[in-house]
């Protein structure tokens, strides 16, 4: 049993931890307990997220590539290493511009 297997910490790169699927948007949960969850997602192309909304706040942080981003109708270009809060219940969408990687951090209020 490897490390990864047994949940004993271990060094990993997120741009390499997740590949890119032809005409898809491919998903890897990397941390998930009560109090929110860490999902890192590879966009191929021009696949995106349509407008949507969570009911409790989320980080994006950008891992690789580019990608608009809108929350509550404004528009904001992050690039990798850029990071945006989507506030809860905000309507938001992910727009790739080619290939685009990015971290997923939801945090659940008290009582959700």
């Amino acid at each position: 049993m490897t490390s990864a297997e047994n949940g004993a910490p271990e060094v990993r790169n997120l741009k390499q931890m997740l590949q890119y699927q032809e005409k898809a948007v491919v998903s890897r949960m990397l941390v998930k307990n009560p109090a929110g969850n860490v999902t890192l997602f590879a966009f191929d192309g021009n696949e995106g997220l349509s407008e949507h909304t969570a009911p409790y706040d989320a980080l994006v942080i950008a891992v690789e590539g580019r990608a608009e981003i809108s929350v509550g109708g404004v528009s904001h270009a992050l690039g990798e290493g850029d990071s945006l809060l989507l506030p809860a219940n905000v309507p938001h969408a992910v727009n790739p511009m080619g290939g685009f990687k990015m971290l997923l951090i939801m945090i659940r209020g008290v009582g959700q």
